[in-house]
C-alpha cells in the first residue's frame, strides 16, 4: 500500500490546507514584530552603551535566528504536520520532550508573548485615550490591581480569539493586513529618520568598545550581553511559529522552508534597520532614561515633534494587535497536536465542525494569556520566555542532527543549507547566551525553568490516561 503524502493528512486531521507561502511569510514576520523592537533597544542601553555592541547583538539574533530556520525547514519539510516543534522534538527524542515542550509553550512561552503585547497595545491606546493605562486601576483584589491598560488587553486576546475560531481565512487576512501595515510603519520611521536631519552620526561613536550601563555594571560585561540579548532575542522570537500550522499549508514541503528563510531575513533587517535609526537620533547614553523604554516614540518626537509621537502609537499598535493575532494563530496548534497524541485535554484535539480550526485549543490558550496579563510585568516576561524558549529552540536544533542519524529514510524534500557547522554554530552561541543569561538574571529564568519542570508530573498523568 502507497504511504500517504503529507498533502493527504489533512483529510484525517480535519484541518484544512488555506495558507499559502505569501500567508506563511506574514505569518512569521506578524508574529515576530510586535512591541519588542519599539522598547527593547532602550532596556538593552541600560546593560551595553557601545553603540557597535547594541548594534551587534541585534546581528547577531539575527543571524542565529536564521541559522534557526534553516534547520528548522529542513525537519517542517520532512515532518509538515500540526505542532511544528512538538512533533520535531517528539519525533528526535521521545514524547515526553515534545510534551515538555507543549507544556512550557502553553504556560510560558506564546502565552506570556501574547500577554505581553496585549498590554502594550492597551499602553499605546492610551495615547489617544488617556484614561487607558497601567496607572488607571478600575478595582482591586487584595493588593493585585485591575488596570484599564489590562481590560484592554483581554479585549484584544478575546477579539482575536474569535477571529481565529470562525475560521483560518479570517485569521490569515487579518495576519496580511496588519503585517504590511506594520512593515510600512517602519519603513516610514526610518526615511523620515533620514530626512529629518536631526540625528547625528557622531552617537555611532565609539563603534566598538564595551561599555556597560548602569544595569551591566551591577553584573559584568559577559551577563550583561547574556541579559541584554535576551531582550533582543525576545523582540526575534515566534519566527518558527509557521511551523505550528504545517498541515494547513499547500505545498508545506516547498513553501515552508521559503517562508523561514524570507521571513527571518525581513525581520533581520528591519531590526537592524530601526535599531540604527534610534542610535541615529538618540545617544546610547540617554536611550535608557527614555520614559517608559519607549525608544521608538522618543525617536519619532525628535523627527518630527508631537506628531511623531501619535505617528509611532498608531504604529505601534498595528505592530501588536498583528503580532498577538500571529501568535494566537500559530499557537493553539501545538495543543491540537498534543491533544491528537492523547498527551492533553481530549477537547483540545477537537475542530469546529462549521469553521474547521481547533477551537478548544484556542480557547484554552486564550484563557491562560488572560491569566498572565493579569499577574506579569513586561520586562520580566522579556527575560522568562526568551529564556525558555531559546532553550528549546536550542534543543531543536540538536533534534536535526538526532533525525539525521536516526531516521536518515526520512523523506527530505529540503536539507539544511550549511550542515553541520550553521546548526553547530547555533548551538554553541545560544548556549553561550543562556547561561549568562541565566548568571544576568537567575529569578526570571528560574521561573520559566519550574513551570517546564511542572511539565514532568502532568506527562506522568497524561501518560498513564493514555495507557
Amino acid at each position: 500500500m502507497a504511504t500517504p503524502s503529507p498533502s493527504d493528512e489533512p483529510k484525517r486531521a480535519g484541518l484544512v490546507r488555506g495558507l499559502g507561502l505569501l500567508e506563511a511569510t506574514t505569518l512569521i514576520v506578524g508574529s515576530v514584530i510586535g512591541s519588542g523592537i519599539f522598547v527593547a533597544p532602550s532596556i538593552m542601553a541600560g546593560y551595553v552603551q557601545t553603540p557597535g555592541l547594541l548594534l551587534g547583538l541585534w546581528v547577531v539574533g539575527g543571524i542565529l535566528t536564521l541559522f534557526g530556520a534553516l534547520a528548522y525547514g529542513e525537519m517542517a519539510a520532512a515532518l509538515p504536520r500540526a505542532g511544528g516543534q512538538y512533533v520535531f522534538l517528539k519525533e528526535a527524542f521521545s514524547p515526553l520532550w515534545g510534551f515538555l515542550y507543549g507544556w512550557t509553550f502553553l504556560l510560558a512561552i506564546n502565552t506570556g508573548f501574547i500577554a505581553a503585547v496585549g498590554v502594550a497595545f492597551a499602553k499605546y491606546l492610551g495615547v489617544f485615550l488617556p484614561g487607558i493605562g497601567e496607572g488607571t486601576v478600575l478595582f482591586s483584589v487584595g493588593r493585585y490591581p485591575f488596570t484599564t491598560a489590562q481590560a484592554v488587553g483581554l479585549i484584544v486576546i478575546a477579539a482575536l480569539t474569535w477571529i481565529n475560531i470562525t475560521g483560518l481565512k479570517s485569521g490569515a487576512m487579518v495576519q496580511n493586513v496588519f503585517t504590511i501595515a506594520k512593515v510600512a510603519a517602519i519603513a516610514v520611521l526610518l526615511i523620515l529618520a533620514v530626512a529629518s536631519g536631526k540625528g547625528s552620526a557622531s552617537n555611532f561613536q565609539p563603534l566598538v568598545g564595551a561599555a556597560l550601563g548602569p544595569e551591566g555594571i551591577k553584573i559584568g560585561l559577559f551577563a550583561a550581553m547574556g541579559v541584554a540579548m535576551s531582550k533582543a532575542l525576545f523582540a526575534y522570537d515566534a519566527w518558527n511559529s509557521v511551523t505550528f500550522a504545517a498541515e494547513e499549508m499547500r505545498e508545506p514541503e516547498k513553501n515552508l522552508p521559503k517562508a523561514l528563510v524570507l521571513g527571518t531575513l525581513g525581520i533581520m533587517a528591519a531590526y537592524c534597520a530601526a535599531v540604527a535609526a534610534y542610535l541615529y537620533m538618540v545617544p546610547i547614553q540617554e536611550m535608557y532614561a527614555v520614559k517608559d523604554n519607549r525608544i521608538a516614540a522618543e525617536a519619532a518626537q525628535r523627527m518630527i515633534g508631537g506628531p511623531g509621537s501619535a505617528f509611532i502609537a498608531i504604529a505601534i499598535m498595528i505592530s501588536t494587535f498583528g503580532c498577538v493575532n500571529g501568535l494566537i494563530l500559530a499557537g493553539a496548534r501545538v495543543l491540537y497536536a498534543m491533544s491528537r497524541d492523547k498527551l492533553f485535554f481530549k477537547r483540545a484535539g477537537e475542530v469546529h465542525p462549521v469553521y474547521r480550526t481547533p477551537a478548544p485549543a484556542l480557547l484554552l490558550q486564550g484563557g491562560v494569556a488572560a491569566i498572565l496579563t493579569l499577574t506579569g510585568t513586561y520586562n520580566d516576561l522579556l527575560t522568562m520566555v526568551a529564556f525558555v524558549s531559546l532553550l528549546f529552540n536550542t534543543l531543536t536544533v540538536v533534534a536535526l542532527f538526532v533525525l539525521r542519524r536516526r531516521r536518515p529514510d526520512l523523506p527530505r524534500p529540503y536539507r539544511a543549507w550549511g550542515y553541520p557547522v550553521l546548526p553547530a554554530l547555533y548551538i554553541a552561541v545560544s548556549v553561550f547566551f543562556l547561561y549568562y543569561i541565566l548568571v544576568g538574571d537567575p529569578w526570571n529564568a528560574g521561573v520559566g525553568l519550574g513551570l517546564s519542570a511542572l511539565g514532568f508530573p502532568a506527562y506522568a498523568y497524561w501518560s498513564r490516561q493514555r495507557a
